[in-house]
């Protein structure tokens, strides 16, 4: 795709309730905390949002629409998703009410990139997407999730209307790399789509900010994900602030610069302005095939596997 940034910004954690941030990622963001986010990412030139209806039920897409008011609608990509598992399947048209619903939210008539979220019963929904392409309501239609059979499946019913996979958004970072071992990045490159890389920083694990001695903040979903394994990263981690220092960099900075040197565009969650300030000076920084065969080896040396239970097998 062209015209995009080589970051997206992701706003999973600025909702609330089931499936928001709070739940999530242990963390409750002010009005203003999150127009010092959104303000701090347009004038470092990041303007592609990402977002769900299902992110604490729509209140994700609400607190980003408060933001976007703001702004020119042709200054902004705003990129959002049909959820499958919350689709009103007594509906003729779930995938437009859906869409509707979150345009309304959003304060905007039209989606960049319009995704569906994951693979359940795949393909069922993908004819719906055809005319929301032809009249312009979406300008991208993509596929999270989904492993290279379900893709190639998806690609091959648009290929009928003329019509095609313009991204994918899966898990990947250096600790999951299982879209680059099933040939999902190859399909990707060979297809001109762009491949979203969500969990880059594995939801602060791969940030350098934790260790056994400091974990992640307690009574949140990725504290009881990733605290158990901290002692596994330490050597990986240790090795991305070596990195850095290097490059003037963070290990945070690190692990985005490897994933942008993987062909991907890196989506990077933002709570605080410097989340957005060095997830854009990451995307300047260029990694030696040394350095990067290092943090390979050393992310696999871990052997550790961050799989996300929403997640299925991708090879």
């Amino acid at each position: 795709m062209d015209n995009l940034p080589k970051i997206a910004l992701g706003t999973w954690s600025w909702g609330a309730g089931f499936a928001g941030g709070d739940q999530v990622f242990g963390n409750h963001l002010s009005d203003e905390q999150m127009q010092q986010v959104f303000d701090t990412a347009m004038q470092q030139g990041l303007n592609l949002w990402d977002t769900a209806a299902v992110y604490g039920m729509g209140t994700s897409e609400t607190a980003l629409g408060a933001q976007t008011r703001r702004y020119a609608r042709e200054d902004l990509l705003l990129s959002t998703k049909f959820t499958p598992n919350i689709a009103d399947t007594a509906s003729a048209t779930p995938v437009a009410d859906m869409l509707a619903a979150s345009c309304e939210r959003l304060g905007t008539d039209y989606i960049d990139v319009y995704w569906v979220h994951n693979p359940t019963a795949v393909n069922t929904w993908t004819e719906q997407f055809i005319p929301l392409l032809k009249s312009g309501k979406i300008k991208r239609f993509g596929v999270s999730n989904h492993n290279l059979e379900q893709i190639r499946l998806v690609n091959d019913t648009l290929a009928q209307a003329d019509c095609k996979i313009s991204a994918v958004q899966n898990h990947y970072s250096l600790l999951y790399r299982a879209s680059e071992q099933a040939g999902i990045l190859d399909y990707c490159q060979a297809n001109g789509i762009t491949f979203f890389a969500y969990m880059v920083l594995e939801q602060g694990a791969l940030s350098g900010r934790y260790n056994r001695q400091n974990p992640l903040p307690e009574g949140s979903g990725r504290a009881a994900t990733y605290n158990p394994i901290l002692p596994q990263l330490e050597t990986l981690t240790d090795a991305m602030h070596e990195i850095g220092s290097r490059h003037n960099a963070s290990a945070a900075q690190i692990a985005i610069a490897w994933a942008i040197a993987k062909g991907t565009l890196p989506l990077i969650g933002a709570t605080k302005p410097h989340h957005v300030s060095d997830a854009a000076a990451a995307a300047q920084i260029s990694l030696s095939a040394e350095e990067m065969s290092v943090l390979e080896t050393l992310a696999a040396d871990a052997g550790v596997d961050t799989k996300g239970a929403w997640e299925q097998t991708m090879a």
